[in-house]
C-alpha cells in the first residue's frame, strides 16, 4: 500500500489547468480589478442559480459583508450556532452587533431550529439577523429558519462557508444549490474547502439592493457609477465615497484560480462523497466511533467523528504516529477566552455542541486521497479501539 507521506485534514487539488489559467494572468495586463472578477461572479451566480454574486478577499470579508448589507448596527442582535469557526460570530462584532447562540441540534450538528426559536423568545432585544451554518457541508432544513426570519423581522444569512456545491431540497420541493434560498450566502475559497481561489469567499443573493452595498463595501464604499453621485460630476476620473469600506477585493489572479477549480466542482464533491461513503463503510461496527451525520445533498468539506473524549488525544497521537494528521472542529465560540471574558458565557452554555467537541476528530477528506489513503486512516482508528 503506497500513501503521502503525510496525510492531512485538508488540501487543494491544483492542477495544470489551474497554474495555466494564473500564468495567463501574470502575462497580461490586469492583476486586480480587471474582468476576470465579474466573469467568476457571473459563472458562481449561474452555477448556484442566483441573481447575484460578490466576490471578497475572504470567506470572513464575505461574512462581514454580508452583516453589513443587511444593515446591522450597534446593538442589535445576530443569532447563530456555537459550533462553528469564530469568524462567524467575530463578523457580528465587527459591524457593532452582538452574537447570541442556541445549540445545535445532534442529528445534524447544525443549528437547532427549535432551540432557535426559543432562544429568539428569550433575548431582550430584537434579533436581526439568524445566521444558521451548514457545519461540514451538511444541506440542514433551511424551512424553519426563512419562516422565523419573516416572522420575527430579521435578515436571513447561511455561513456556507463548509458547503459550496451542496445541495438541498428547499420548502417548494425543488432541489436547489445551497447558496439559493437565504436572503445572504456567505462562501469560503480557502485552500482546504470544495475549491479555492488560494484565499476568498463570496455572498450569493437574490435580493438587488444587498448585492450593490456588498460591491461597496468590497471597495472603500467607492463609487464610478454616474447614476450614485452625489456631486458634480467633474471628469472621467471622478469618483465618490458613499460609505465607509474596506479594501476586500479579489484580485484577477485569484480569481483567474477560481473559475478553473469551478469547471471541477462537482466532480470534486463527488469525489468527498465517494470518500464518505468509503468511510462508513470500513469503520462501521467500530467500538466508540460515532459517524457524522449523512444526507443527500452534502458536501462533504469535513468528515467529522466523534470517540469517547478521553480516547480523542490518544488516538490523535496514534493517528500522527502513521503520518495521519486530522484536525478538531471546533471548540465552541462560547468558550474561547475572549467571549468568555466579554460575555459572560461558561462551560455548560450549550451541552450539545459542547459534548459533540469533547471528541471531535474531523479525518482527512479531499478529492485527491486515494481509496488506499482511506483504508489507512481507517485501519489506524480500528487498530486503536481493538488495543484499548
Amino acid at each position: 500500500m503506497t500513501h503521502p507521506s503525510s496525510l492531512s485534514y485538508g488540501r487543494q487539488w491544483v492542477n495544470d489547468d489551474d497554474i495555466a489559467a494564473v500564468c495567463e494572468v501574470l502575462r497580461g495586463d490586469w492583476l486586480t480589478q480587471g474582468p476576470l472578477v465579474e466573469r467568476f461572479e457571473q459563472a458562481l451566480a449561474e452555477y448556484l442559480g442566483v441573481g447575484h454574486v460578490v466576490v471578497f478577499a475572504s470567506g470572513t470579508a464575505a461574512l462581514h459583508g454580508a452583516f453589513y448589507a443587511a444593515g446591522l448596527k450597534h446593538g442589535d442582535r445576530v443569532l447563530t450556532s456555537p459550533l462553528t469557526f469564530a469568524a462567524t460570530a467575530n463578523a457580528a462584532l465587527y459591524v457593532g452587533a452582538d452574537p447570541v447562540f442556541a445549540d445545535i441540534d445532534y442529528g445534524t450538528l447544525c443549528l437547532d431550529p427549535l432551540k432557535a426559536d426559543r432562544k429568539l423568545a428569550e433575548t431582550p432585544r430584537v434579533v436581526k439577523a439568524i445566521v444558521p451554518v451548514s457545519y461540514a457541508g451538511y444541506p440542514f432544513d433551511i424551512t424553519p429558519f426563512m419562516i422565523m426570519a419573516r416572522e420575527n423581522g430579521a435578515i436571513l444569512i447561511e455561513d456556507a462557508c463548509h458547503a459550496i456545491g451542496g445541495s438541498r431540497e428547499n420548502f417548494r420541493g425543488d432541489v436547489k444549490k445551497i447558496g439559493f434560498d437565504a436572503d445572504m450566502t456567505a462562501f469560503s475559497f480557502h485552500p482546504v474547502k470544495n475549491i479555492t481561489t488560494g484565499e476568498g469567499g463570496a455572498v450569493a443573493t437574490n435580493i438587488s439592493r444587498f448585492a450593490r452595498r456588498l460591491q461597496l463595501f468590497r471597495s472603500h464604499g467607492i463609487t464610478r457609477n454616474h447614476a450614485e453621485f452625489k456631486d458634480v460630476h467633474a471628469g472621467p476620473w471622478h469618483s465618490e465615497m458613499r460609505v465607509l469600506g474596506y479594501n476586500y477585493r479579489l484580485s484577477e489572479i485569484h480569481c483567474a484560480l477560481g473559475l478553473s477549480q469551478l469547471k471541477r466542482l462537482d466532480s470534486f464533491v463527488e469525489r468527498r462523497r465517494e470518500i464518505a461513503g468509503l468511510y462508513r463503510q470500513l469503520l462501521s461496527g467500530v467500538r466508540g466511533v460515532y459517524q457524522p451525520p449523512a444526507a443527500t445533498g452534502h458536501a462533504y468539506h469535513l468528515f467529522p467523528i466523534r470517540v469517547p473524549a478521553e480516547d480523542r488525544l490518544p488516538l490523535f497521537n496514534h493517528l500522527a504516529a502513521r503520518d495521519i494528521t486530522p484536525q478538531v472542529h471546533y471548540r465552541p465560540v462560547h468558550l474561547q477566552p475572549y467571549y468568555r471574558e466579554r460575555f459572560g458565557y461558561k462551560t455548560g452554555d450549550f451541552p450539545e455542541a459542547e459534548s459533540f467537541y469533547d471528541g471531535a476528530l474531523s479525518l482527512p477528506m479531499y478529492p485527491s486521497l486515494t481509496d488506499e489513503d482511506v483504508e489507512h486512516v481507517a485501519t489506524g482508528i480500528r487498530e486503536y479501539f481493538e488495543n484499548i
